[in-house]
């Protein structure tokens, strides 16, 4: 079973994450952030990872320890689920539209982390968080996942309709790239022999 379960206790935040690569699409999510919750639940649907996520933050403050630590702790979950990375496509991409925008996610568990952001907002803030915390969630998850990861905004009005599009794409590439490819056995997808 490709699974992992990451507990990240840190004096802002306490988070528990169990995640199945090979589920199904369930989820339970609560960060306190409900828009946030809906974002990750895009991931498991899309993606048909099978993810739990409870997290406490330091809301009180601010949603930005909160979500770079979920951020942190699911990237960790990918890169120990994935374990020496035999069998899987390791590289996948995903352009997906919602209703005027067009969001793409490419993704390669290369084991060198690298994430590149492309994006224009409409507006400074989407339900009460600062849409520069949606560029700090992926950039997180590149570094524990050991991932390079290009996220992209190609154009859209509204910030709802480019975040959760970019989530559903972020899902889709991550669902191609740790796919399991039998033709691969349990080879490594790298000419060097490790990832």
């Amino acid at each position: 079973m490709r699974t992992a379960k990451i507990q990240r206790k840190t004096n802002e935040t306490d988070i528990q994450l169990v995640l199945n690569l090979d589920g199904s699409g369930r989820y339970n999510i609560n960060t306190g952030i409900p828009f946030f919750d809906h974002m990750l639940a895009q991931v498991a649907v899309h993606g048909l990872f099978d993810i739990e996520i409870s997290a406490k933050g330091d809301l009180a403050v601010d949603p930005h320890h909160t979500i770079e630590d979920v951020g942190l702790a699911l990237g960790q979950a990918f890169q120990e689920a994935l374990g020496d990375k035999s069998g899987i496509e390791r590289m996948g991409q995903a352009l997906v539209p919602m209703d005027e925008s067009l969001c793409g996610v490419v993704v390669d568990f290369s084991g060198r982390p690298y994430f590149v952001f492309n994006a224009k907002w409409e507006d400074p803030r989407v339900a009460d968080i600062p849409v520069t915390l949606i560029e700090h969630f992926f950039h997180s998850f590149s570094v524990t996942a050991r991932a390079t990861l290009h996220a992209q905004i190609y154009y859209g009005k509204d910030n709802h309709h480019k975040i959760e599009g970019l989530f559903k794409a972020f899902g889709r590439s991550l669902k191609g790239a740790a796919a399991l490819d039998p033709r691969r056995a349990n080879n490594i997808p790298s000419s060097k022999g490790v990832l």
